[in-house]
C-alpha cells in the first residue's frame, strides 16, 4: 500500500474493539487479469497431469491483492480508516480473463477504549 495510513479490512460487519463513528459509503476494488499464451500452455499441462492448478491459483491471488489495493485507494479517498463487510466475487469474462471484485463499506472507526 502506498499510503502511510493503515486501513483495517474485514469481512465481518464490525471490528472487535472498535466503534464505527461514521459510514462513508460503498467502495469497490476490481482487478481483471489474463494469462499470456505461455501461462495458458503451462495451465493446460497442469490440467492434463491433474492436481492443483498452481498457475491459476497464483493469478487469482494476484488479482485478489490488486482488488484489495484498489478497494483501499477508494476507501482512503472517502477519508475511511476501515472497510467492513468486505465480500469477494470471482468470475471469468471472455476466454481466460479473470475478474475479481472486492466490495465493502468504508467507515471511520476508533478504538472503543478511546475516551
Amino acid at each position: 500500500m502506498s499510503s502511510d495510513r493503515q486501513v483495517i479490512i474485514v469481512t465481518t460487519p464490525g471490528i472487535p474493539g472498535y466503534r464505527v463513528l461514521r459510514v462513508l459509503g460503498l467502495v469497490t476494488g476490481i482487478s481483471v487479469r489474463t494469462r499470456g499464451a505461455l501461462g495458458r500452455f503451462a495451465a493446460g499441462l497442469e490440467a492434463v497431469v491433474g492436481g492443483r492448478g498452481e498457475s491459476y491459483i497464483g493469478e487469482l491471488r494476484r488479482a485478489r491483492e490488486e482488488a484489495v489495493q484498489d478497494l483501499v485507494r477508494e476507501a482512503l479517498k472517502l477519508g475511511a480508516n476501515a472497510v467492513i463487510g468486505v465480500d469477494f466475487e470471482t468470475s471469468e469474462i471472455l476466454e481466460g480473463f479473470i475478474v475479481v471484485t472486492a466490495t465493502g463499506t468504508a467507515v471511520l472507526v476508533e478504538p472503543e477504549d478511546k475516551p
